[in-house]
């Protein structure tokens, strides 16, 4: 039985472990102070680029403690964040890296620990795909905070909006190139990006505008198919007809209705 329960041997690492987190970026109501806010149970809290883990419960023990879920997590690769990132409710959220350091317990893709500290942050693109050129204010946050959201100029519309290098600087750590998703996907720099891929049905809408003929026999094809389906329809209204006669048949409605003071039919 000894062997069925055998407890990880202990580490005592030299220095900082890496790791690689996604989290919200926040601003302080006064415009001051930039933080992050975790994307999953830290949700509810913000910390700086160095602090230490509270229990989000409340509790006054130790982080991170064994009985608990508290303290910050962090993977071992960018890649598991970026795959958490893929989730809907994980969208606006930037990549970051820590030095974590303190007391911290190991698992298979990553770490529950005491202390970090953000070395770096990179913008991952907008919503709409194209590239990120600012943050912009959500309208949400918490008390004394105001969580931010990179976005393209396009989308950030007339919202308050503060740019990553300002941001960077206010958190006082590193930003790094933007965050580019891997595979066969790309994103656009800027509008002028679509120019150099148009859109294949485009053309053909030009040239219907452009040539009579053309513009006259799409007109003719889509007035022959609005009277095939005028058609189909008569033809359902007809069988409806047909059936509801047969109906009224069956159930005695179509009979004539007796007249005062007759006694019915035996």
């Amino acid at each position: 039985m000894r062997g069925l329960f055998r407890r990880t041997p202990l580490e005592y690492p030299t220095g900082p472990l890496e790791g690689h987190k996604l989290a919200f970026p926040m601003l302080s109501a006064d415009g001051t102070t930039a933080g992050f806010s975790g994307v999953t149970l830290g949700r509810a809290h913000v910390y700086r680029t160095v602090d230490d883990a509270v229990c989000a419960h409340g509790c006054r023990h130790a982080c991170p403690s064994r009985w608990c879920d508290c303290g910050f997590y962090c993977f071992h690769t960018a890649d598991d964040a970026r795959e958490l990132a893929c989730a809907p409710e994980h969208q606006g959220a930037i990549l970051l890296e820590v030095a974590v350091s303190g007391r911290f317990r190991r698992y298979e893709l990553g770490l529950r620990y005491a202390r970090q500290r953000v070395r770096t942050i990179r913008m991952r693109a907008c919503r709409c795909g194209a590239r990120v050129a600012v943050l912009a204010d959500t309208g949400s946050g918490q008390h004394g905070w105001r969580r931010l959201e990179p976005v393209c100029l396009r989308c950030a519309g007339a919202r308050p909006v503060l740019s990553a290098q300002r941001f960077a600087e206010l958190a006082e750590l590193t930003l790094l190139p933007d965050d580019v998703a891997a595979g066969p996907l790309t994103t656009p720099d800027d509008a002028a990006g679509f120019a150099e891929h148009p859109d294949p049905h485009g053309t053909e809408a030009d040239d219907l505008i452009g040539d009579p003929v053309a513009a006259a026999g799409a007109v003719a094809v889509l007035t022959a198919e609005m009277a095939l389906l005028q058609a189909r329809l008569d033809e359902m209204a007809r069988q409806l007809g047909r059936a509801t006669a047969r109906l009224d048949a069956l159930e005695g409605r179509d009979l004539p209705a007796a007249e005062p003071g007759s006694e019915p039919d035996r």
